[in-house]
């Protein structure tokens, strides 16, 4: 594997980093890798499981009678597309899907996205796009006083080390409001099969904070992805 700097600190000493993306190579070099995963402090977030469906991972309430606002918990995780893999943290997944299916871009999809409209926190929207090109594109939008700030990380295929992801996620830390994330992403180490990726960032996430995280593993050749998935109600992997 080649050398190269991490700060899983970051992830470790956060005691509430909120949703997070990561994507990059394993460290076999044979599949590409992305990560995400769910948190949750109110009885609302926590009450989500992810589920695999026709290909896709969609976010779940574990408890539908105990749903208090689907708008912004409810929501396609992964698609793929074309052979565009796409994760968000939101509904922006959908406006990435449209865009593409009209051949137009990831940015001009984001474009037409703000940040979240759950005040006082208002939460970023963080997304990321893996192309058939083997490059990566990485995305958060959030609120800046004002305005809204649409930030774009391009990491090309040679950019894309062995055995290295590259993450980000919503809030700097705990906080009432939220602070949110406002730098680019950092280096983070990945293993080499699906589960070990898995197991490796969820021991990463705050035990009582964490609710679900799921991962995709997309082969350079062969066969389709393949998913690990870990939620924290009902105990259930696959």
């Amino acid at each position: 594997m080649e050398e190269h700097a991490v700060n899983e600190s970051a992830l470790k000493d956060n005691s509430y980093p909120g949703r997070g993306i990561v994507m990059g190579v394993n460290s076999a070099g044979t599949h590409f890798v992305q990560v995400y995963w769910l948190m949750g402090r109110s009885d609302n977030s926590r009450n989500r499981i992810f589920v695999l469906e026709d290909g896709s991972v969609k976010t779940k309430a574990y408890d539908e009678s105990k749903v208090e606002d689907p708008s912004l918990i409810i929501y396609d995780a992964m698609i793929e597309i074309n052979d565009n893999h796409i994760v968000s943290n939101g509904d922006q997944t959908t406006t990435i899907v449209d865009f593409l299916n009209k051949n137009k871009t990831f940015e001009d999809a984001l474009k037409t996205r703000d940040y979240e409209p759950d005040a006082p926190h208002f939460t970023p929207r963080i997304s990321g796009i893996y192309y058939p090109d083997q490059s990566v594109k990485m995305s958060i939008i959030r609120k800046d006083n004002d305005h809204t700030d649409r930030d774009v990380f391009n990491f090309k295929a040679d950019d894309l080390l062995r055995g290295t992801g590259y993450c980000m996620h919503t809030y700097k830390g705990d906080g009432d409001p939220l602070p949110s994330y406002d730098t680019a992403p950092f280096a983070v180490s990945l293993f080499g099969s699906v589960e070990e990726n898995a197991n490796k960032f969820w021991s990463l996430l705050n035990p009582e904070n964490r609710i679900s995280l799921v991962v995709k593993s997309i082969p350079f050749k062969g066969s389709g992805p393949e998913f690990h998935i870990i939620n924290k109600n009902g105990d259930m992997q696959k």
